[in-house]
């Protein structure tokens, strides 16, 4: 088999999984944590939206820990005004020293794009931010968030386009989350302390309640249960069989390609180019990577 037709049957495979969780249900996956009612499941379990008003916002996490897996959400941010609003999505462990992978979405004004906000944690360090607009209007319609999180690198995809990838750089002293056990969490909450222009904009709360809304989550991962993974030895070593794929995926030249295109065209912040933030020099793995 070629390698374009490789991926074209990798691609149909993945169709079929990303179609394949619209069955999800969020009932089974999810539990909202908090917001005295603002996060409700709808739809039999199909939809979850999240709340915020001046009194508070709202929260959910996955029932289940995942230790490596590829996931997928879909969302649809709060439209119009959202200024001072941030909308979260990410995976984390617990303890002084986590582990986490984060989507943030920093609300704007009418008009402006939203930022979408990324950044990884490792052993408790992160100052690994990268920010981007977007080149969809991510409140018209549902849109989907990826993140592939494997022994060997962590991908955050937007509607199956590569925007980041953080390699695992151990061995050359740079810690990479593959030890503690992540759930998924997500929140819409207030921050117009820092959220649009460093806090200069505020929350309009005459447009409260804010909404963002939730489906088609996938997760195609190993479970952690009582200190146990739900992947064999033999999956992590035979990466060909369509359930195990992802542990050892890394893009193709065109995953790499599209990569580059988003971060040339839409990245609008590196914290590897901050020279000021970092006068002693940028981080390790910024050179090596």
């Amino acid at each position: 088999m070629t390698r374009s037709s490789s991926v074209l049957v990798f691609l149909a495979i993945a169709t079929v999984l990303v179609a394949a969780s619209s069955a999800a249900n969020f009932y089974q996956d999810f539990d909202v944590t908090w917001g005295d009612g603002r996060g409700k499941i709808l739809n039999n379990g199909d939809l979850l939206t999240l709340s915020l008003d001046k009194s508070s916002g709202s929260g959910f996490q996955s029932k289940n820990e995942y230790l490596f897996g590829k996931i997928d959400m879909q969302l649809k941010l709060v439209p119009g005004n959202s200024a001072g609003t941030v909308t979260a999505y990410y995976l984390s462990s617990k303890g002084a020293n986590w582990d986490e992978i984060d989507f943030e979405f920093l609300g704007n004004l009418s008009g402006d794009p939203y930022i979408l906000h990324t950044n990884v944690f490792s052993q408790g360090k992160g100052n690994r931010e990268q920010q981007f607009h977007l080149w969809f209007d991510p409140t018209a319609d549902f849109h989907t968030y990826s993140i592939l999180w494997n022994p060997q690198r962590i991908i955050f995809s937007v509607d199956g386009t590569p925007i980041r990838e953080f390699k695992n750089m151990d061995s050359n002293g740079v810690a990479f989350p593959k030890n503690q056990p992540m759930r998924i969490y997500s929140s819409l909450w207030n921050a117009d302390d820092w959220a649009t222009k460093g806090g200069l904009v505020k929350t309009d709360w005459s447009n409260a309640p804010f909404t963002a809304s939730y489906r088609g989550f996938n997760a195609n991962a190993c479970v952690w249960t009582n200190g146990k993974s739900s992947c064999s030895a033999a999956a992590s070593t035979t990466p060909d069989s369509s359930s195990s794929q992802w542990l050892s995926e890394e893009m193709d030249t065109t995953g790499q390609e599209r990569m580059k295109w988003a971060q040339k065209n839409y990245m609008i912040y590196n914290y590897c180019a901050d020279n000021k933030r970092f006068p002693q020099g940028i981080p390790q793995e910024c050179n090596l990577s």
